[in-house]
């Protein structure tokens, strides 16, 4: 049965163990003594699942907000010059802001 990295994060120990000695691959020898933070990788290297857990952000363009971060510390950047400190803490905070939306829309 094909499995996915989800599927695999969800299952005991118990269970990937049993998974791993159906598989037979030199990557999960010794499986029966490892714990799962060790277990899962390497059982996704005997099954040839990528590890990575793929992010979406949805609801937001997120290249137009990256464009106004960047254009935010482009002027953070000139009031750092300027020693201009309340511009600078202004700045610092919308970067900040914006970041954080970027970061709740991410699924």
């Amino acid at each position: 049965m094909a499995y996915t990295y989800e599927q695999l994060h969800a299952m005991t120990v118990v269970q990937l163990r049993e998974i791993a000695e159906g598989t037979g691959h030199e990557a999960v020898k010794g499986a029966s003594t490892m714990h799962k933070e060790k277990l899962l990788p390497a059982l996704c290297v005997a099954l040839n699942i990528d590890t990575h857990v793929h992010h979406r952000v949805l609801g937001l363009d997120k290249a137009k907000v990256k464009l106004e971060i960047r254009e935010l510390k482009r002027q953070r950047t000139e009031a750092l010059a300027k020693k201009d400190y309340a511009q600078l803490k202004t700045l610092r905070r919308k970067i900040h802001d914006l970041k954080r939306t970027i970061r709740k829309a991410t699924v």
